[in-house]
């Protein structure tokens, strides 16, 4: 019997920018009768059709098809022609919403929302679901959650235009339940592990600020910046096609193996809750913890995921939402790299900031110094979720330096201060005022924050002219070396 013949054809397509494009074309393609092969070449904007000769495809008939999905097909490249230019205008409105969303974000941030629960080691199971909830709605939001929004078209080509709402939601259902059921095991081994696993505080920092830099390529591509079209963070092709078939329920369960591995891409808040399930030194008793610490991020992270499934399903805001969505992922990675900069020590943009006032005090000026009592320069701070106040001092070098910090309400990573100036890190136990002494034994700027980077200060430590060192001298970082969790105290205290 003879084969029938094959043919092979070529088409030009416009409104790709991102691999889910490549799936959802290369999937809807395969279903239709005749095609026996598609391959979608997204760097190109180009697709390939294998069909039986019998059944031919036009490039009519794929602009009907995909008509809802917004992609257009011909025949030929399309060439843009200097003599006719269309100048398209700028639609304004995603970037001020994404500017307000960024702005709400901020003074969350800033109001002190997240000093509202502290926990200990004490404290009961459904506290720390409060503290999830918090945390969910805050620095989880900017690092899961810009996950989330980054991976969300990706998930959604998983499904059929004809598909319910309620079936496209699966992923990040899973999503959120691989986090819950992953921290609870995680959490049983903290527990059983104790003092032997503790990742450091520089390892998290770098394992932050390296899928943040992979969150501004997913930001810009999700904005359209066709450069970075090739550069897709994705499994081999023969992979993807695999998991994409509805058929084979494993294309559903890479959320929820995402979700649970999210336990070791934390924010301070979750390693607070790793820290006290390691000191609670009972696999159950971690288990719980991180499971309802978990569960209680779930409303935050599982809203983003909801609302971006919405946004991304309607077509006539699509473009709108993924350019909203891109601008929010890459001010989430920049939020994040530049909270990471103070640990690992450089200069943040907070440091850039201060320079101007930093540098008229390294002219010889002597006043603005720390008050002396006893013999000691007395420095005292008011520490919070949201900062410390006040947050630059000067002190004279070789001359004992009595640190007095009140904590008015921390949380997460802010309960705990560190600098080079001074061996290991301060705990703080709310309302109640910590110390520690040390003496400078040479001139700078040296920065002191809690061990996640998020809040920072300085304090300027100078001779006996005044001066504290070269004029364009950077601020000396915390130089943090534990997870924050190490040596007397956990991370959050021994409250």
């Amino acid at each position: 019997m003879k084969k029938s013949k094959k043919s092979k054809l070529c088409f030009f397509v416009q409104g790709m920018h991102c691999a889910s494009c490549e799936m959802i074309i290369e999937k809807k393609l395969k279903k239709e009768k005749g095609v026996t092969s598609v391959e979608v070449d997204l760097s190109n904007g180009q697709v390939y059709v294998e069909t039986q000769s019998s059944t031919p495809i036009s490039e009519d008939y794929l602009n009907s098809l995909f008509k809802r999905d917004n992609y257009t097909f011909s025949a030929n490249p399309v060439v843009d022609s200097h003599n006719q230019v269309t100048v398209e205008a700028i639609d304004i409105t995603p970037y001020g919403i994404a500017a307000l969303l960024i702005m709400a974000f901020y003074i969350l941030q800033q109001s002190g929302f997240t000093s509202l629960v502290s926990v200990n080691s004490q404290s009961s199971l459904p506290l720390f679901f409060t503290f999830g909830l918090i945390a969910g709605l805050s620095s989880c939001a900017a690092l899961v959650g810009g996950i989330i929004l980054s991976l969300s078209k990706q998930w959604l080509s998983l499904y059929g235009n004809d598909e319910s709402f309620v079936k496209k939601t699966e992923p990040h259902l899973l999503f959120n339940v691989g986090r819950v059921v992953g921290y609870g095991f995680f959490g049983a081994l903290l527990g059983f592990l104790g003092t032997f696993f503790r990742p450091s505080i520089g390892f998290s920092a770098t394992l932050i600020i390296s899928v943040s830099l992979l969150m501004v390529l997913l930001g810009f591509q999700m904005l359209g910046v066709k450069a970075l079209a090739k550069y897709q963070l994705r499994l081999p092709k023969r992979i993807t096609r695999k998991f994409s078939n509805e058929e084979n329920f494993k294309g559903r369960l890479g959320p929820l193996l995402m979700g649970a591995l999210t336990f070791f891409l934390p924010c301070g808040f979750t390693i607070t809750a790793q820290a006290l399930a390691i000191t609670s030194g009972s696999p159950i008793q971690g288990s719980l913890i991180m499971s309802i610490f978990a569960l209680g991020t779930v409303p935050g992270l599982l809203s983003i995921g909801i609302g971006s499934v919405k946004m991304f399903t309607n077509s006539n805001v699509s473009k709108q939402f993924s350019t909203i969505a891109g601008i929010i992922v890459i001010f989430f990675a920049g939020f994040n790299i530049n909270s990471q900069m103070t640990v690992l020590g450089f200069s943040n943009i907070g440091d850039v900031l201060g320079a101007v006032t930093t540098s008229s005090t390294k002219t010889g000026n002597i006043s603005g110094l720390a008050p002396i009592e006893k013999g000691k320069q007395i420095i005292r701070i008011k520490a919070s979720s949201d900062g410390y106040s006040p947050n630059k001092f000067r002190v004279k070098v070789g001359q004992l330096v009595r640190v007095e910090i009140t904590d008015v309400g921390t949380s997460g990573c802010t309960n705990a201060v560190i600098s080079k100036l001074w061996d290991g890190q301060i705990s703080l136990n709310k309302g109640q005022v910590s110390t520690k002494e040390f003496t400078p034994s040479k001139v700078g700027v040296y920065k002191f924050s809690c061990w996640m980077g998020m809040v920072s200060g300085t304090i300027e430590v100078v001779d006996k002219t005044g001066n504290a060192g070269p004029a364009n001298a950077e601020p000396i970082g915390t130089g943090a070396k534990g997870c924050g969790c190490g040596g007397s105290g956990s991370c959050a205290g021994s409250k």
